[in-house]
C-alpha cells in the first residue's frame, strides 16, 4: 500500500536518480542527451558499438533505431551507486569506440 506520499516520495527519488544520470552522460563526448530530462527517463544518442556492449552488462531498449536513440529509466529503488557505476561504464565504453 502506497500511503503517507510514498508514491510521491519514490517518484521524486526516480526522478532525481534521471537527473543524475543525465547530467553524468552530458559529460561524456562522444554522448548526446537528445531531450530534456523531465522525468525518470534519460534519452541519448551513443556510438552503437557501445550500445552493444552495454546492452550485454545492463537492460535498456533502443528508442529509436534509425537514429540509435537509446532510453535509460530509473526507478524508485535506482541508488546513486547504480547511477555512478552506469556512468562509468557508459564513459568506459563510448571511449573504446574513439
Amino acid at each position: 500500500v502506497l500511503t503517507d506520499d510514498l508514491w510521491l516520495r519514490n517518484a521524486r527519488h526516480a526522478n532525481a536518480m534521471a537527473q543524475r544520470l543525465g547530467a553524468a552522460v552530458r559529460a561524456i563526448d562522444g554522448v548526446t542527451v537528445t531531450q530534456q530530462v523531465q522525468a525518470n527517463a534519460v534519452f541519448a544518442v551513443l556510438p552503437p558499438a557501445a550500445t552493444t556492449r552495454l546492452q550485454e552488462q545492463f537492460r535498456f531498449y533502443t528508442w529509436d533505431p534509425a537514429t540509435g536513440e537509446v532510453r535509460w529509466m530509473c526507478s524508485w529503488d535506482t541508488t546513486e551507486g547504480d547511477i555512478d557505476a552506469f556512468a562509468t561504464a557508459i564513459a568506459a565504453e563510448v571511449a573504446l569506440t574513439r
